[in-house]
């Protein structure tokens, strides 16, 4: 199902994070962009990292030193603790293996006011093994204030092993290492999905979002994946079109797109596109596989479609240049 918030309602709970938006599967495929769903089902394994959307306080490349913490120093250090740091949130869990794509996400319980989001960024630090340059960006989140969000990335995709330490004032610390790299480019037109995993590639037949109700383009981060997610088609202004469990959901927008198993898709992938706005893969065990390969951080990147999807709609940080990025940081 599709994504990103033209219309409808976004609705979800989650243990971690206060509220997020799922997609939701009509007969033929997934939610308009712009709406959500409740959810429901077994939580992603292993502490996986949830859409940044979703983090009240909680999806996804210069100068070197855009915005206050340059990889491999630790240019926040010895500044004095800004108060928001207090209900700062971290979007990854210590000790995590993350996909190439992940942003560093903080978040905040309120708004920093502009004037003060400089000395918030002095309190942040990261600091990365081998060397890698980043910067931080201010991005306006999907379903946060401005003001409520900060994002660190380098100017191109995490190498593989890097490790990477990050610290938000004398308290809140996290240490991950970027696991293997796995980039999936979805082609809305011929209707096939690229996996490129650690130099091997595989295609997939996939069936994406029907006629005016086209998947997101761009590229998506991987956010969070359930076993399986209860989608209610009244979320969504779609009446008592469908509710149930849907299997082997990759959520990739706050919005509530997912890559996830359909029905129909069997009959469909490779040939047309029929979802409402998701990405369809088939039952016959394509979709496991594939959910069994990715992990928070995976890149997803959809070509041929029409609208991009916003740099704060889950992690749509990659949508954005390197020179708009480090324009996003209080320091630039």
């Amino acid at each position: 199902m599709t994504t990103g918030g033209r219309n409808g309602l976004v609705r979800r709970a989650w243990a971690v994070w206060a509220s997020g938006a799922l997609c939701v599967l009509a007969s033929a495929g997934c939610s308009q962009p712009g709406t959500g769903a409740d959810a429901g089902g077994d939580n992603a394994p292993g502490g996986a990292v949830t859409s940044p959307a979703a983090a009240p306080g909680t999806g996804k490349p210069g100068t070197g030193k855009p915005s206050g913490a340059a990889a491999g120093t630790e240019d926040g250090a010895g500044a004095a603790d800004h108060p928001a740091l207090a209900t700062a949130r971290i979007n990854v869990a210590d000790g995590q293996t993350i996909g190439v794509g992940m942003p560093v996400s903080i978040t905040f319980a309120r708004p920093v006011p502009a004037a003060q989001r400089a000395d918030v960024e002095r309190a942040l630090a990261v600091t990365t093994s081998p060397r890698t340059t980043g910067g931080w960006s201010w991005i306006k989140d999907r379903n946060l204030h401005d003001g409520q969000r900060i994002d660190y990335r380098p100017p191109a995709f995490w190498k593989p092993a890097t490790k990477i330490s990050v610290r938000a004032g004398g308290h809140l610390n996290r240490q991950v290492t970027v696991g293997r790299s796995l980039v999936a480019t979805v082609d809305v037109r011929t209707h096939t999905m690229t996996v490129a995993e650690d130099g091997r590639e595989r295609r997939v037949p996939i069936t994406a979002g029907a006629p005016g109700m086209d998947t997101w383009n761009g590229t998506m981060v991987v956010s969070d994946k359930q076993r399986r997610v209860w989608m209610d088609s009244r979320t969504v202004d779609y009446g008592d079109a469908y509710r149930g469990y849907y299997n082997y959901a990759v959520h990739l927008t706050a919005s509530g797109t997912y890559l996830h198993e359909n029905p129909k898709a069997g009959a469909n992938a490779g040939r047309r596109n029929i979802t409402h706005g998701c990405i369809g893969l088939a039952a016959d065990g394509t979709a496991r596989r594939f959910f069994d390969s990715v992990i928070p951080g995976d890149v997803i990147r959809v070509v041929g479609s029409k609208e991009t999807v916003d740099a704060g709609n889950g992690y749509g940080d990659w949508n954005l240049g390197w020179d708009q990025w480090t324009a996003g940081s209080a320091l630039a």
